[in-house]
């Protein structure tokens, strides 16, 4: 089980992983969590997609189990265009040092647990994002999820603090929050095999 990236120019030299991502997403956002999503030949795609975007995956034995997309907050994304009404007026305040995750989706299939009885596979992309993030120098992480990841990551000593109350949209309880980066917290979730390609690429620097 390994932590990639895939950024929008290294999109055609892992076509089979793409492939995966949006099929992954088509299963959960549409027929899991029944949001409004647009579906195509079996694969979810969003104007998101166009942007510069970077696809953080947990690929497992060559199949895609985990999948989110990040953004810097500043500019255009899904919590400013899509899910604002999550935000209180004057909450959701955007700077250089803050990245947006979204579309954090799960492979629910895969039952591997972390001795803390959580999906191994969901703790190593919670890793992965910190990881990235750290590297890329933000300071914070700003999303919107479902509550029941809310208190994932309450339980692994990750606090997110809410923009707004939650809202039902679909089949799930809503909610948009930020949460630190830092060093301890990436320690904190990280499992004992965890491998990233970020962590290759730091180590031959």
């Amino acid at each position: 089980m390994e932590v990639i990236a895939i950024g929008p120019h290294d999109r055609s030299q892992n076509p089979l992983l793409v492939d995966q991502m949006h099929r992954l997403r088509a299963r959960v956002f549409k027929e899991r969590m029944g949001w409004h999503v647009t579906v195509s030949d079996g694969q979810q795609f969003d104007r998101f997609d166009e942007l510069n975007a970077t696809s953080i995956l947990v690929v497992d034995r060559g199949v895609v189990v985990r999948h989110t997309q990040v953004l810097p907050a500043i500019g255009t994304t899904m919590l400013s265009e899509t899910f604002g009404f999550l935000a209180s007026s004057g909450a959701y305040v955007p700077h250089s040092r803050m990245l947006e995750t979204s579309r954090f989706c799960v492979d629910t299939s895969t039952a591997r647990l972390t001795a803390d009885g959580i999906h191994l596979a969901t703790m190593t992309l919670i890793a992965g994002i910190l990881e990235r993030a750290g590297l890329g120098g933000f300071s914070e992480i700003v999303t919107v999820t479902d509550v029941r990841l809310e208190r994932i990551l309450r339980r692994v000593g990750l606090t997110l603090r809410r923009l707004g109350e939650p809202a039902r949209i679909g089949n799930t309880i809503a909610v948009a929050g930020i949460a630190d980066v830092d060093v301890q917290s990436s320690r904190r979730v990280r499992p004992s095999q965890y491998r990233s390609t970020f962590t290759k690429l730091n180590r031959a620097a």
